[in-house]
């Protein structure tokens, strides 16, 4: 009978045990996004506005609620890839909008198919408080189309597939190993 080595079992045991345990987050953190977007849907369905954050660690708390904020001025004016609120794809006309207090908001203000800039010096506008802050307007301006609103339904919760992922490496790496003993088992043997 041949000895089983003890680094090598070591070294994969412990490989194993990270794999098993990544995996156990993963579940633990598909709760979590669970229970975030359930917090992100009831958001959604609240009427009562609510003062943009000046402190950037107070927007998770309002996310997918109704705000409306005063640009003073906007910069930074841009287009990126977005959806009209009658759910056709196209661009959404992006800038940045300075607050009168000096605070800058990333402010998605309209939707178009043409990605020419558009002229628009600020205002009173109304809208939801979007991932990474920013705002997307209800109402399009300076001629725009309105943009979709921000839904939660569109952030993937696929942590139980990560989950199951993980268990299938620590499976395969527990086989491959087993399978790799009982070789190096026969090749003594014959040996």
């Amino acid at each position: 009978m041949t000895r089983v080595p003890v680094i090598p079992t070591i070294i994969v045991a412990a490989a194993i045990a990270t794999m098993i345990a990544l995996g156990v987050w993963q579940l633990n953190r598909m709760d979590e996004k669970q229970a975030m977007l359930a917090r992100y849907g009831a958001a959604q369905t609240m009427s009562a506005q609510v003062p943009y954050p000046a402190d950037p660690a107070g927007i998770d708390a309002v996310l997918y609620r109704q705000t409306s904020v005063t640009c003073a001025s906007l910069s930074g004016a841009t287009t990126v890839a977005g959806r009209s609120a009658a759910g056709e794809p196209g661009l959404a006309h992006r800038a940045t909008c300075n607050l009168p207090n000096g605070q800058a908001v990333t402010l998605d203000f309209g939707f178009s198919r043409d990605p020419a800039p558009v002229e628009w010096g600020g205002g009173e506008v109304r809208g939801t408080i979007a991932p990474g802050g920013r705002i997307v307007a209800s109402q399009g301006v300076a001629g725009l189309e309105p943009l979709a609103r921000p839904d939660p339904a569109n952030i993937p919760n696929n942590h139980l597939a990560y989950a199951g992922q993980w268990f299938f490496f620590a499976l395969t790496a527990l086989v491959i190993y087993i399978l790799a003993l009982r070789r190096r088992g026969r090749d003594a043997s014959a040996g």
